[in-house]
């Protein structure tokens, strides 16, 4: 199985990372190593997936949050484990809780108070980046906990990238025009940087950041992406945990 970690999580053993990607368990095509209920996979393959991914991770079904994203602005504080309801961003400051995003292009954010030992899945497509669903995420943080954006440790994880990314002008004039690249009668999206410069904006450092550079419609033998196989594709996951106690 290959699973992804992040290096800027890796300085911190009170965090618990993995990104799953099409290779595990032996799965082929069309759906390979899926994670999701919604792509037409069979169910029972799709729980042995899960299954073997948050095992993988050292979690269990019991204590993983896995949100039904809904492309919204919702924001919700999660005190236990396997809440389904929808929103498309949860956060806590509970131990051994799994916080889920399922991914085939969506920019995930992943967010980590090293201070206030608090944690945060953020799902970022177009349209609840332009909801600003990241920087509202960030201040109910700074509202709830008393969060510093100094303290704030990011992940972006693996999204699909601008060159890859077209949408009409019914989704470009939403955006400021520097994340546009104009192409014909269509434009090419820049999702993840738009996210970067909101956590840039709102105060976090530089060094506390990493944006991967991982395209999901690109890597095709390792990631899921929508945009490429349409009903075809099926999704990843990203997980974020705080160990022990939660206080590492």
């Amino acid at each position: 199985m290959v699973i992804f970690k992040s290096f800027i999580f890796n300085k911190y053993p009170q965090i618990n990372f993995g990104f799953s990607t099409k290779i595990g368990a032996a799965r082929e095509y069309p759906f390979y190593f899926n994670v999701s209920f919604s792509v037409g996979d069979d169910e029972r393959i799709v729980e042995e997936n899960r299954r073997f991914f948050y095992t993988a991770i050292g979690l269990n079904s019991e204590n993983v949050v896995t949100q039904k994203q809904v492309h919204s602005d919702k924001i919700r504080y999660i005190e236990n484990g396997r809440d389904i309801r929808e929103s498309d961003c949860i956060f806590t400051d509970k131990p051994n809780i799994g916080l889920a995003l399922n991914i085939a292009d969506c920019t995930p954010v992943f967010i980590y108070d090293k201070v206030k030992k608090i944690i945060a899945a953020v799902h970022a497509g177009w349209r609840g980046t332009e909801k600003r669903i990241l920087f509202k995420t960030l201040l109910t943080l700074q509202e709830t906990f008393k969060s510093s954006q100094e303290d704030l440790i990011v992940y972006i994880g693996p999204s699909i990238s601008q060159k890859n990314y077209e949408v009409g002008e019914e989704v470009a004039k939403f955006f400021d025009r520097k994340y546009l690249i104009e192409k014909g009668d269509k434009y090419l999206l820049a999702v993840a940087q738009i996210n970067y410069d909101e956590l840039i904006d709102f105060g976090l450092k530089k060094i506390n950041i990493q944006k991967s550079s991982l395209c999901t419609y690109e890597m095709r033998s390792l990631l899921h992406s929508y945009r490429r196989d349409a009903n075809h594709s099926g999704r990843s996951m990203g997980i974020i945990s705080l160990k022990g106690n939660g206080h590492g």
